[in-house]
């Protein structure tokens, strides 16, 4: 097993520099794991911040030769959870087939004042064997 953790130079950098983005954990087959940092997004609404999110997580996904459909587990932490419908139609969005496993949850505050949402996701790359 090799584990490499990185902030891809194609994706949206990290707001600080204290964290990688992704940890890419290798399996001798050649398959992989991917754990993302939670990550935000600038935005005004619920939405475009949710929107930004997801395009993050894709521009690291891809760095890795992943993709959405390969994600397994995501944590999303909302700010306000009576606005879980509004999240979930721009999840719905992106990630268009079976649905991965799931854990969302209130929180009181997020990393900057004004996010409203954070997410965090596993995915499975699969390998060349």
């Amino acid at each position: 097993m090799r584990i490499t953790l990185d902030s891809p130079a194609s994706a949206p950098q990290p707001l600080s520099p204290y964290y990688s983005q992704v940890a890419r954990v290798e399996h001798a087959d050649g398959s992989a794991l991917l754990y993302l940092s939670g990550q935000i997004a600038e935005g005004a609404t619920l939405a475009e911040q949710s929107r930004g999110v997801f395009e993050t997580i894709a521009a690291l996904l891809e760095a890795h030769g992943a993709t959405l459909a390969d994600v397994v587990n995501i944590r999303t932490y909302l700010t306000d959870i009576t606005r879980l419908g509004e999240y979930g139609a721009v999840r719905r969005e992106f990630l268009t087939g079976t649905p991965p496993t799931s854990m969302t949850f209130e929180v009181s505050r997020l990393f900057r004042p004004e996010a409203l949402v954070e997410i965090e996701v596993v995915a499975a790359v699969p390998g060349t064997e």
